[in-house]
């Protein structure tokens, strides 16, 4: 047995199944290093920072939009301007000590909320809801700003909601809109269009009589072609917030965030930059 076990045949087999390992071992190796490099440097660059971060680096990144007046959009020069941009830069200026301490990041809609919960930047201002489905992937600030559902017209005839009754009114397809306008408006008829343009459009052509969508978004639409005009009442109400990565380790962040924003409720400052940006308040 024991000379069996000794066997040269079984040495041999042994040196093979050794020079087997010794053949794939730097390729184990490089496949071991590549995702021990992989795993960690891809936390390490998808990890947000934190308010002491923040403080260290010295700015803030933050979401915006570019092309939504009066919210965030570019001047004739190209410059960022708005009620958004107004408010990273007082955040800026409280948080950090000044103004310019911060980094602008534009964003279409559908990414506002990846922007933050992949870790790309520090807060979203994009005019975006608050709601409970959005909240299972971000936490959000205390509302900055109430936005809600309002009517543009230009037909001098319509001065109050009362006046479209039976009216023609064009709602964007598959928005909560509808159901808010069916309710204050039970007899008007209602035409679905897929977009802002397609609405300007209709009622160029007077093939409706007004348009229902945020106000948000018409206060800037009356800015730009003052012979439209808003009609003051409110068919909804919807919090805008500021969006926050989740997690322990943001807990101060959304504290000073939080605090921050409570005091420019309490000090008017939220009103009056709306007033400038002459949105509804």
């Amino acid at each position: 047995m024991k000379d069996e076990l000794f066997s040269p045949k079984k040495k041999s087999g042994t040196r093979k199944n050794g020079n087997l390992w010794l053949a794939f071992f730097p390729s184990i190796l490089c496949c071991l290093v590549f995702f021990s490099w992989f795993f960690v440097g891809s936390e390490a660059i998808a990890s947000a920072a934190t308010f002491s971060e923040i403080e260290n680096r010295g700015y803030l990144i933050v979401a915006v939009k570019d092309n939504l007046r009066p919210l965030g959009f570019r001047d004739e020069s190209g410059n960022l301007q708005g009620w958004e941009i107004d408010l990273a830069k007082h955040l800026a200026s409280d948080l950090l000590g000044k103004a310019d301490a911060v980094k602008f990041q534009p964003v279409s809609n559908q990414d506002r909320l990846p922007s933050v919960f992949e870790q790309k930047v520090d807060l979203a201002i994009a005019r975006v809801t608050a709601t409970e489905s959005r909240s299972r992937l971000v936490s959000f600030s205390v509302p900055y700003y109430f936005d809600s559902t309002v009517l543009i017209t230009k037909d001098p005839s319509i001065a109050q909601l009362q006046d479209l009754s039976g009216r023609k009114i064009a709602v964007l397809n598959n928005s909560s809109t509808i159901a808010q306008v069916k309710y204050f408006l039970p007899h008007a008829k209602l035409s679905g269009v897929d977009s802002y343009l397609e609405a300007r459009s209709q009622m160029e052509n007077r093939a409706v009589d007004a348009f229902a969508a945020d106000a948000s978004v018409l206060s800037g639409w009356v800015q730009e072609y003052p012979q439209y005009k808003l009609i003051p009442t409110r068919l909804s109400t919807e919090p805008l917030s500021i969006v926050m990565p989740k997690g322990l380790q943001y807990v101060e962040l959304r504290r000073k965030i939080d605090e921050a924003i409570n005091r420019y409720t309490a000090t008017a400052w939220l009103q009056k930059n709306s007033q400038k940006w002459k949105l509804l308040y």
